[in-house]
């Protein structure tokens, strides 16, 4: 039971919006076609805002239709109703598109665009973002955990192409169908992970940690601070995390709860180094300029990770989508101005669940 929300737009003529003759024609012009369109339409209000239209009609369904003339040349139809799960639709597909046509039509319009219905009020979030915030619509059709913890929203959502989705404080982290990233992450054919020491920053969906104990590692050790996490993938997400996330501790792993930049510094004041670190933490933030929180911490990290390393140690870690070069350029800088000199390369694939490419980097020291 969802409340369903369909966008006509269509473009006009600027002066039919601004002469105040060819407006009232139009405004009469499209209450003629909905009324074909809708039984039972009846106006509700109308009222000009700086020369441009504004109707509200009522329809079937206790369906509120909204017609916008703005003095540009465009014209918007805005039609929410109520569907409960065993109601049909308003309109059919078909049925929609011949409104959009017939209002085109009527217009003379110059362009014309329909969308498909946008749902809202579902307990799940079918509308999440691209890494540059562009919207995109999930085939997700149920609600596999839920709950809040300290630190954020944590979902598990099932989808019908990528299985069950991780989805933190409504951003997708990871699903079933994303191997490729944690194998890109950790550059798997490339690196030799067999007896090595290895420190996991994040990585809380355990599918990093899993992945990296099938390459025979000396010791890995995961710094995570988030429980609810781990345990909603350690129930729902077996496909990727597999059964460590059962224990905290294994043969060749620990995982240990708390802020990892407070297990970084203990790790320094004691002199620790390992072979990798990897940072599976927050994404490179879309911003104008490398300022603010976010990059601060990224700072604290990067610089913190170095010390942990050994000369010949790599630092890995997921940057952004390839639609974000100026953030990936920002990062770069940063890279080049930590307290120890550093060299990088870089490497992307297709992650199914973001649906774009994203980006990784491989930061060794000087």
């Amino acid at each position: 039971m969802v409340a369903h929300t369909v966008l006509l737009d269509f473009t006009v003529s600027v002066n039919v919006i601004a002469d105040v003759e060819k407006r009232s024609n139009l405004k009469s012009t499209i209450a003629n076609v909905l009324a074909e369109h809708f039984n039972g339409l009846k106006p509700l209000t109308e009222s000009n805002i700086d020369g441009s239209l504004l109707v509200l009609y009522t329809g079937p369904k206790g369906s509120l239709i909204t017609v916008r003339g703005y003095i540009e040349g465009l014209v918007t139809v805005n039609v929410e109703y109520y569907k409960r799960d065993d109601e049909d639709a308003l309109l059919t597909f078909e049925q929609w598109r011949y409104l959009e046509a017939d209002v085109a039509v009527a217009l003379n319009s110059q362009r014309s665009k329909r969308l498909p219905p946008v749902r809202r009020g579902t307990i799940y979030d079918l509308y999440l973002t691209l890494s540059d915030e562009r919207l995109l619509e999930y085939d997700i059709d149920k609600l596999v955990f839920e709950a809040r913890s300290p630190y954020q929203k944590v979902q598990i959502v099932h989808s019908k192409s990528l299985g069950n989705l991780l989805v933190l404080d409504e951003l997708q982290n990871m699903s079933e169908a994303d191997l490729i990233y944690t194998e890109t992450l950790m550059q798997r054919g490339k690196e030799d992970y067999t007896g090595k020491e290895i420190v996991i920053l994040g990585g809380g969906d355990g599918g990093l940690l899993w992945e990296l104990l099938k390459e025979k590692p000396k010791f890995v050790t995961m710094l995570e601070i988030d429980e609810i996490v781990m345990k909603a993938c350690s129930q729902h997400m077996t496909s990727i995390c597999g059964d460590c996330l059962d224990k905290r501790k294994g043969d060749n792993y620990e995982i240990i709860v708390g802020d990892c930049f407070k297990a970084l510094t203990h790790m320094i004041e004691e002199g620790r180094q390992f072979d990798y670190v990897f940072g599976d933490l927050t994404d490179i933030p879309i911003s104008t300029t490398p300022q603010g929180d976010a990059w601060d911490f990224i700072r604290l990290i990067l610089n913190s990770s170095m010390k942990v390393l050994k000369p010949t140690g790599k630092y890995m870690t997921h940057g952004n989508g390839t639609s974000c070069p100026e953030s990936l350029k920002m990062y770069e800088e940063v890279l080049t101005q930590l307290s120890v000199p550093v060299t990088f390369t870089k490497d992307h694939a297709f992650v199914p669940s973001f649906f774009e490419d994203w980006v990784f980097y491989q930061v060794s020291l000087k």
